[in-house]
């Protein structure tokens, strides 16, 4: 594989969508320099700085009186829709906006892998919390990220954490942990999930500033027994009993694999080459090994790219200005007909992957969604299409778009429309090949 190949590949799973000349600028680098300029890019992240986080406020319902009336509630509840809306905004814009692309993509990730959706959660501060620990968490040790999880306001509302008291376990929070977090399916038993539930009791969440508190009297301070270990266990005890059992080693370097390199089942040498390098938890070391990974550079083409995924990365290719409301919202609604917006994914196992994203009506969505964005195309990226000679613009349009090549069959639909670089562009934006990188 040529080494533009290469480093493209790499772009394209690590980054949400390189432009042309990011291409050509790790192709002078070669692919090891870029793999550390990725995991730690040099100075301040300046896209990301000009799209700080909104400052949300209290929660609406906070202010509402001890018996508010039903006008009261429904202000109260559009105030909040509004916050998630903004939100949500925020974190598309950042999507596109920042300079450290794979920082940003690893916080999709973790959104994805510890799904807490704002749907049940209600509140926008308590997401933006959470996703304040994957920025700060999310790249060190794993041990630290799950201690940190297992006292985030969001993750113990949304898996009923706060309802876990020593007179009353609740199991969810507990099980999920292991079925979907650390462990996965068949490395627990059912005592291990009761186990761990007492464990977990006592904390409760302050609806008021959104944090995570412990309560001694909730908590059950007696023995338990968890994957084979027995002490009076808390929260941190659990997560280190976990974190020592193998399938820990091996469960998030496959999750990884799954989302960064090949929808397919890792092979078991990957498998041993990513846990060894995981042995002492380091997520940035556990990454490295798979972006270099001899395996990792030859699995294109086998992951189908999730909406937010092709819709970021399409804005960035393409220079799409900061769009007018009417533009931004027409993005937004966008990805909410393809079911996939950020902070609501459907579950707690998170969004689905591969072709259940491809779909007549996903299809045609893509088509309106890629006429807009092609309206809001910046003039450099169509100039630098229509500079091209006809007859040699779709390859432009491939490089622009940083596909590696078309098929026949795609390549003779856009020398058919390639006298009209917008129209070029749309359907180089809807193509397979677009779609599944």
């Amino acid at each position: 594989m040529a080494e533009r190949e290469k480093v493209a590949h790499l772009l394209r799973r690590a980054t949400f969508g390189p432009t042309a000349d990011e291409v050509d600028r790790a192709e002078r680098a070669g692919y090891q320099a870029t793999v550390e300029q990725l995991l730690a890019p040099d100075g301040a992240d300046r896209g990301a700085g000009r799209t700080p986080a909104p400052k949300l406020g209290a929660d609406p319902y906070t202010d509402l009186p001890k018996k508010p009336s039903r006008e009261q509630r429904q202000r109260a509840q559009q105030a909040r829709k509004e916050q998630v809306q903004q939100l949500t905004q925020w974190w598309v814009d950042r999507m596109v906006a920042a300079d450290h692309q794979f920082t940003e993509k690893l916080v999709f990730f973790w959104h994805g892998h510890w799904a807490t959706s704002v749907q049940k959660v209600k509140s926008a501060g308590l997401m933006l919390a959470q996703q304040e620990t994957f920025r700060r968490d999310g790249r060190g040790d794993f041990g630290v990220l799950v201690r940190a999880m297992l006292r985030d306001g969001a993750l113990i509302h949304w898996l009923d954490g706060q309802r876990n008291t020593r007179k009353a376990p609740n199991e969810n929070l507990a099980r999920e942990l292991m079925e979907l977090f650390t462990l996965g399916i068949g490395a627990y038993t059912e005592a291990d999930v009761k186990g761990a539930a007492r464990a977990l009791t006592g904390w409760t969440v302050d609806r008021v500033d959104g944090t995570a508190t412990f309560q001694q009297a909730r908590h059950d301070p007696g023995k338990k027994t968890v994957l084979g270990r027995t002490g009076a266990l808390d929260a941190d005890a659990l997560a280190g009993v976990i974190l020592e059992q193998p399938a820990a080693k091996t469960f998030l370097p496959a999750r990884l694999w799954f989302r960064f390199a090949s929808g397919e089942p890792m092979p078991d040498g990957v498998r041993d080459r990513l846990s060894a390098a995981f042995a002492g938890h380091d997520v940035t070391a556990l990454v490295r090994a798979l972006l270099l990974d001899e395996q990792f550079a030859t699995t294109g083409g086998q992951l189908v790219k999730q909406p937010v995924e092709w819709l970021v990365g399409a804005v960035r290719q393409l220079g799409v200005a900061a769009a007018a409301d009417k533009q931004r919202k027409q993005l937004y609604q966008g990805l909410n007909r393809l079911d996939q917006v950020p902070f609501k994914p459907p579950s707690v196992g998170g969004w689905p992957s591969g072709t259940a994203w491809l779909n007549t009506f996903a299809t045609q969505t893509r088509v309106q969604l890629a006429q807009a964005l092609t309206a809001a195309a910046s003039p450099a990226f169509l100039e630098r299409l229509s500079a091209a000679p006809v007859a040699g613009r779709p390859e432009a349009l491939a490089r622009l778009l940083v596909v590696d090549a078309w098929t026949d069959r795609t390549r003779k639909v856009l020398a058919e429309a390639a006298k009209d670089a917008k129209k070029l562009t749309v359907l180089g934006l809807i193509s397979p090949e677009y779609a599944v990188h």
